[in-house]
């Protein structure tokens, strides 16, 4: 299974794909963790192929911004950082707003739909408490508002963000205690869609996006001070 839980589709693409789309999904879901090294021969062992689409994988995933190259150390999974993660999000606040008030001008009552599912299925999944469906459950209503929006360039420019998103998605849903307000703020995101007001859909998107950096930004003070 590769990135975001899409199965069969490695069964159609080159190795050097496979070996990179397997590496991202791993550093996405956090079994390979952020300064964890990248040991080309452990990892051409581990997945049984050579070291040349290990090296290849390794420097697109350092254009991602997944992976950075340390001196005198090789490669290691790219940490977290507060400059990062602000950098990321300051982008993707202003481009998932533009997506909500485009929604609203433009979803279809099929979308609609879908994106009500979506709430009801977010809010089912934290009740089962497993992090990585809680994230990717995330993913699935904020794709469904990209989608409404209409904009290929603008759906193209936040993909662009999706894989480094994730990771600090996942930070976020790993504390249950962020739920109930994330399943609010999905639901006054989804409502003010449904009500083609774009001030307040915009406005919402937001707030969505700014309290989950201040969470991020809290966890990250808090694992330095240990």
């Amino acid at each position: 299974m590769n990135e975001f839980g899409k199965e069969h589709e490695n069964d159609f693409l080159p190795l050097r794909d496979v070996v990179f789309n397997t590496l991202r999904q791993s550093i996405l879901t956090g079994e390979l963790k952020p300064g964890e090294r990248l040991m080309e021969i452990h990892l051409a062992d581990k997945l049984g192929v050579s070291r040349t689409p290990i090296r290849e994988a390794i420097r697109k995933l350092e254009l991602e911004g997944l992976v950075t190259m340390i001196p005198r150390r090789g490669a290691e999974v790219a940490q977290i950082t507060e400059k990062s993660l602000r950098d990321v999000l300051e982008v993707r606040r202003a481009l998932d707003a533009l997506a909500a008030e485009l929604a609203c001008e433009r979803i279809t009552e099929e979308k609609l739909e879908q994106l009500r599912a979506a709430c009801d299925n977010f809010e089912a999944e934290t009740r089962k408490g497993n992090a990585n469906q809680v994230a990717l459950a995330d993913v699935a209503f904020h794709d469904i508002i990209l989608e409404a929006s209409g904009n290929d360039k603008l759906v193209q420019m936040i993909s662009n963000f999706s894989q480094q998103m994730y990771r600090y998605r996942l930070e976020y849903v790993k504390d249950e205690g962020n739920y109930e307000q994330l399943i609010q703020e999905h639901r006054v995101i989804y409502e003010s869609i449904l009500k083609r007001d774009k001030a307040v859909a915009a406005g919402a998107m937001k707030v969505h996006i700014d309290n989950q950096e201040k969470a991020v930004i809290r966890m990250i003070s808090q694992k330095k001070k240990k």
